[in-house]
């Protein structure tokens, strides 16, 4: 896809004029059906969205683009996009039906109500576009009532009750997202058990670095840039595996090697904290002491 400057569309009414689709019926909401929105032949196009997108799409010969990654929508997968994110559309030549929807809510819509503080909750709208949701034939077809639902309430006569009505319907629909991404942490385990075994080698080789102390304590953002997954993704798939989030999972493999260091060697605290990557051992003994319930000196003395 060319490297063309992304063109912002500001409004759902202005996504329905771009997209060549039929006058959008509420203009803060809006449910478009994929066999309506079909990308053209030859159709490379990059968008920023100024409202959040949820959809589900399949069966489609073309490519999507996320950022600086890309998918072949094949199968029925769910995905999420929060305001800002760069959606990009590039077509093959022998583009075939697609079938699907995508529910584009716009921020004002949610405000004053507490689905817009609480839509930050839902970490899968920061996820990367490798780790969209698969949802079953059963997943879906619960999905794809709540948006019939939303659809036919913005059709109808709007009164009073219609947003707080749609509101709550949102919010299902996130809490059914959540749920099936709680299932896919677990029955994609091929995957997954991959990704915490990678973490493992990641980490043990970084703390065996001889020059930790000018790299310092691996971050999260360093883990997950290297395991090639996004934060969020990582967090929640730990939580669910291992019950721990990435940042104890550091910390554990950090307390494993303190100790290691402690019980077989004879540096003092001090030099094993700078040689773990700490800047200050005061930090290092408080961790530890937080972690083990000892003091690194301690537990050094529980082994004599």
């Amino acid at each position: 896809m060319p490297n063309s400057k992304p063109y912002r569309i500001k409004s759902i009414s202005d996504y329905h004029k771009v997209r060549g689709l039929p006058k959008a019926e509420h203009p803060l909401i809006s449910v478009v059906n994929l066999e309506s929105d079909k990308p053209r032949k030859r159709d490379h196009e990059s968008f920023i969205l100024n409202f959040y997108s949820i959809s589900i799409k399949r069966a489609w010969n073309i490519k999507y683009h996320y950022g600086q990654q890309e998918y072949d929508f094949n199968d029925g997968v769910m995905f999420f996009m929060a305001p800002g994110q760069v959606f990009g559309i590039e077509a093959a030549d022998n583009v075939v039906h697609p079938s699907g929807w995508v529910l584009l809510i716009h921020p004002d819509f949610l405000w004053n109500t507490p689905l817009a503080k609480a839509i930050k909750k839902y970490e899968f709208f920061d996820y990367s576009v490798n780790e969209a949701l698969f949802v079953s034939e059963k997943e879906e077809k619960i999905i794809d009532g709540i948006i019939r639902n939303i659809q036919n309430e913005y059709k109808s006569n709007i009164d009073k009750y219609s947003q707080g009505i749609i509101i709550s319907q949102i919010e299902t629909l996130l809490n059914y997202a959540e749920r099936f991404y709680q299932r896919q942490f677990i029955t994609r385990n091929i995957s997954n058990h991959r990704i915490l075994d990678s973490l493992e080698k990641l980490l043990n080789d970084y703390f065996e670095n001889e020059d930790l102390i000018a790299k310092g304590l691996p971050t999260v953002q360093y883990i997950s840039d290297h395991l090639n997954v996004s934060q969020g993704y990582l967090r929640g798939l730990l939580k669910v595996l291992t019950g721990q989030n990435t940042q104890q999972h550091i910390h554990e493999k950090l307390i494993s090697k303190a100790k290691e260091k402690l019980s077989t060697t004879d540096l003092s605290v001090s030099e094993i904290a700078y040689a773990l990557g700490f800047e200050h051992p005061q930090s290092f003994s408080k961790l530890f002491k937080t972690k083990t319930q000892l003091s690194p000196l301690e537990f050094r003395q529980s082994f004599s």
